[in-house]
């Protein structure tokens, strides 16, 4: 069970360039069709400079980033008894194939529901890009059944 104490600790940080290759995958594997996120000419007829990234592909990349076990072991989670509650996003600009986001998680809050029979965890990730421009703001929940 994760302590109140852990609240503002940074989890995760670290960098990650943004490939073509990486964002054609994801648009097939989601079943996307628009092919300004496949297609070069496209994107650039669109009026994108590259490949722009599709909506929660920055959580893909922000979960290479840290050590999930390393994480859970620091929040006292027991894998076998946690779900993923809810995922949000926050954008502030596009980014696009070829730019360097840099990612940096902290826990935003831990609470209680149902009277200690479920244990919230709330992660916040701020992305930047290799300008120090805010791209967005991802937000986790992991909830862990107790019992």
């Amino acid at each position: 069970m994760a302590d109140k104490s852990l609240i503002g600790r940074v989890m995760s940080h670290g960098t990650v360039e943004v490939e073509n290759g990486r964002l054609r995958f994801f648009a097939k594997a989601t079943g996307e069709t628009s092919p300004i996120y496949t297609d070069e000419a496209a994107a650039h007829a669109a009026g994108h400079p590259a490949l722009p990234v599709p909506p929660t592909f920055l959580m893909c990349l922000n979960s290479g980033i840290g050590d999930t076990r390393a994480s859970l072991a620091i929040l006292q989670l027991d894998l076998g008894r946690i779900l993923h509650a809810e995922q949000a996003f926050d954008y502030r600009r596009m980014a696009y194939a070829g730019d360097t986001l840099r990612f940096e998680t902290k826990i935003e809050d831990i609470y209680d529901k149902k009277g200690g029979a479920l244990h919230f965890v709330v992660q916040a990730t701020r992305v930047t890009n290799q300008h120090d421009e805010h791209v967005a703001d991802l937000r986790s929940t992991l909830v862990e059944r107790r019992g």
